[in-house]
């Protein structure tokens, strides 16, 4: 189903009662995965699974995209996000630390080197000691329209301290 959309499965995932399926688009596509997509690839699995009931009991499908922070559980998820800023939290410490952030620089079957972004030190950590990894998304690029830069935010600051240390206008002073 999702191969023929030109999708990949991402992930699978079954807990708590909730069967989540989550599709990618291949590395390097423009365009992520579309809504319309997500809602003819759930119709499609729900009748596929209503009709061969794999899952016993109730449940409930959830079909969706990685997002904008992925999940990062299998060898070629880290893989395919070399070069970003992941999150990573580890079952026990390393370096006296469960936390690590910074750019994942190398990943291996087994191993994930993150590069810390402040001390530039990598740290190689093995996948089954990760409890928890995800990229992170950088928020940046233009400014919101009509925001002032902090350059001119300060010209202007400068010119309003300006005006209240000058002398009072003839207008002003005829005023008081």
């Amino acid at each position: 189903m999702a191969e023929a959309l030109g999708l990949s499965i991402y992930d699978i995932d079954y807990s708590g009662g909730t069967l989540r399926v989550v599709l990618d688009t291949p590395p390097g596509q423009p365009t992520g995965v579309s809504l319309d997509d997500l809602s003819l690839v759930t119709r499609q699995l729900g009748r596929e699974l209503d009709h061969s009931d794999p899952v016993p009991g109730r449940y409930t499908l959830e079909v969706t995209s990685p997002g904008l922070e992925r999940t990062l559980r299998r060898p070629e998820h880290y893989a395919r996000e070399i070069g970003k800023t992941v999150n990573v939290r580890l079952h026990a410490p390393v370096n006296g630390s469960r936390r690590l952030q910074g750019q994942l620089v190398a990943a291996t079957s087994s191993i994930v080197t993150v590069r810390d972004a402040d001390t530039l030190v990598d740290t190689d950590v093995a996948i089954a000691d990760i409890e928890r990894a995800r990229t992170v998304f950088e928020w940046g690029g233009a400014e919101k329209p009509g925001k002032s830069s902090k350059k001119s935010a300060t010209k202007k600051k400068s010119a309003s301290k300006k005006s209240e240390t000058k002398e009072p206008s003839h207008t002003e002073a005829s005023a008081s």
